[in-house]
């Protein structure tokens, strides 16, 4: 079910207007209390995204292998990769992708040097040599597909590499092409997890708790566990959740979950006119991704801080590229630092970022609507269609009597056909307007004032920094964050059958004081993630 025709931040929270979202009382409630049994979607075999696959090879073979760049393009779905996912095939030339990476990977691994020798640790005898292949392919195979081969799988493989090595003429070409049989299985590229009976298995469970917490494939201690049945209680699963998110690479993994929310990695290639704003360079979109990503990360990892910080603080990392849109002093000449906007200013939190405002805006104009849709899309989780595809959306162009943005948009919400959606973004989209649309703030446009007043859902404002407060103690946002993050680690959105779940981990939400850490935990260590949806015979 699509994120943008349901979710459960949406529905507790918010009741459609004809064909846009409009908000009523939030859910609220006393504590948690007991996890409420819910019943989950069938499951899908989820394959790995481009990220998650170019992290599990390095991962498993060497990180400074040369990764390829060709594979198959992610799809999103209701707002995210992980999702999208759970619901893409592969195509005829992903197939061949995939396989042309698996044997180029395969092939740099088995050059002579310190990778091969790690990856076979034994003494090959001759050209065939089935013991050495089969010691390393065993020790291989159960990190590469997340689970121990069966005797028929390793005897394959072993037949493999036997028939290639003696073909060839040297053990480490018949290694090669096992190795590369093992990277382009579905048995790699795809995630297995659909549980024995209702249960997922130990090995499934490092899987899910991997690629949710770290975004790539277990490691040996996890799968270590699952071997010695270490994942199928909810205690000995909290124990590995702890020792993952004390890990590095938990870092790692949040921010992709980020990066995938926002969608941060079109800023890759922004592109402005140069005409319009001059002050946009190359470097603006890759600097303002990496800020975003370095301020959310010292947000929950450096300070465990409550998430809604987020949106209101004055505390960043930016380079010189992004102090010269905010008009500060560059904390460092080389690379990011830490930086502490004015007290006084406009400028604060995720909304006051060139990632955002510049993201959601045209490459000749800011856009309210563009902005507005994202506030109410990504952070409220709440429903708002596309435009027909037979209906002028530009915006008219300034006149005497027409100098701002807000004057312009003011069709938009004279117009029966468009005003319904168009009030649930249009007003909040200008609550932004004194930032252009790359991000520098301005107070005039076309030499008239900008009124940034406004209001969320009868909560009014008259000021970004009001703005951000407000959007901020609002419960859909942190209702949203929940669901986005069960999201994440499931694969699919809340559904009618988790409806309870979802209210009861927002409540857990609020009880620990909206920790996105204590959240973390409590998704990874739930009955519901750890327990496999029955499959319809």
């Amino acid at each position: 079910m699509s994120r943008y025709s349901f979710s459960v931040a949406t529905m507790v929270g918010l009741l459609a207007l004809s064909s846009c979202g409009k908000d009523e009382k939030p859910y609220k409630g006393a504590g948690a209390g007991e996890e409420p049994e819910a019943t989950s979607p069938e499951p899908n075999l989820r394959r790995l995204t481009r990220q998650q696959y170019l992290n599990s090879v390095s991962d498993l073979l060497d990180p400074g292998l040369v990764m390829p760049s060709a594979l198959e393009p992610d799809e999103s779905a209701d707002g995210l990769l992980s999702i999208g996912a759970a619901r893409s095939s592969l195509s005829p030339l992903g197939v061949e992708n995939y396989e042309d990476a698996a044997y180029d990977l395969a092939e740099q691994a088995m050059e002579p040097g310190s990778v091969r020798d790690r990856l076979i640790p034994c003494n090959p005898t001759g050209d065939s040599d089935d013991a050495c292949a089969r010691q390393a392919l065993e020790d291989l195979g159960v990190l590469a597909w997340r689970r121990p081969l069966t005797s028929a799988e390793i005897d394959d493989l072993v037949d493999i590499a036997g028939t290639a090595g003696t073909t060839l003429g040297d053990f480490y070409d018949g290694m090669e092409l096992a190795i590369g049989y093992l990277l382009q299985s579905p048995h790699f590229i795809y995630r297995v997890e659909i549980g024995e009976g209702g249960v997922f298995t130990d090995y499934e469970m490092a899987s899910r708790l991997s690629y949710f917490l770290w975004n790539t494939t277990p490691d040996t201690a996890l799968l270590d566990a699952a071997a010695a049945g270490g994942l199928s209680s909810a205690d000995d699963v909290a124990a590995e959740v702890d020792r993952m998110l004390s890990d590095p690479l938990a870092r790692r993994g949040f921010r992709n979950l980020i990066d995938e929310m926002l969608e941060l990695d079109k800023l890759e290639g922004l592109a402005k006119d140069p005409d319009v704003f001059p002050a946009m360079r190359s470097e603006i979109g890759p600097s303002s991704r990496e800020e975003t990503l370095s301020m959310v990360e010292a947000l929950v990892f450096d300070r465990d801080d409550d998430f809604r910080t987020w949106l209101t603080t004055r505390e960043t990392w930016i380079d010189v590229n992004l102090a010269m849109i905010y008009a500060v002093p560059a904390p460092s000449l080389d690379g990011f630092a830490t930086a502490t906007l004015p007290a006084n200013g406009p400028r604060r939190g995720l909304l006051g970022q060139s990632s955002i405002l510049s993201m959601h805006a045209h490459p000749v104009s800011t856009s309210a609507t563009r902005r507005g849709l994202f506030v109410r899309k990504t952070l409220l989780c709440q429903s708002i269609p596309p435009p027909p595809a037979d209906v002028d959306t530009s915006i008219p162009e300034p006149t005497p009597d027409a100098l701002t943005l807000r004057e312009r948009v003011a069709s938009h919400l004279e117009e029966p056909f468009c005003a319904n959606c168009h009030l649930a973004m249009d007003p909040i989209g200008l609550a932004l307007e004194n930032f252009d649309g790359i991000g520098l703030y301005r107070e005039t446009e076309n030499g008239a004032t900008i009124d940034p007043a406004g209001d969320l859902d009868g909560v009014p404002f008259k000021t970004p920094e009001e703005f951000a407060d407000v959007l901020a103690a609002n419960p859909l946002f942190t209702g949203c964050m929940a669901d986005t993050v069960y999201a994440y680690a499931s694969g699919h959105r809340p559904e009618l059958g988790e409806t309870d779940y979802a209210h009861w981990l927002h409540k857990r939400f609020r009880d620990e004081n909206y920790s996105m850490m204590a959240l973390l935990r409590e998704v990874a260590t739930s009955e519901t993630f750890r327990t496999a949806p029955e499959v319809s015979p």
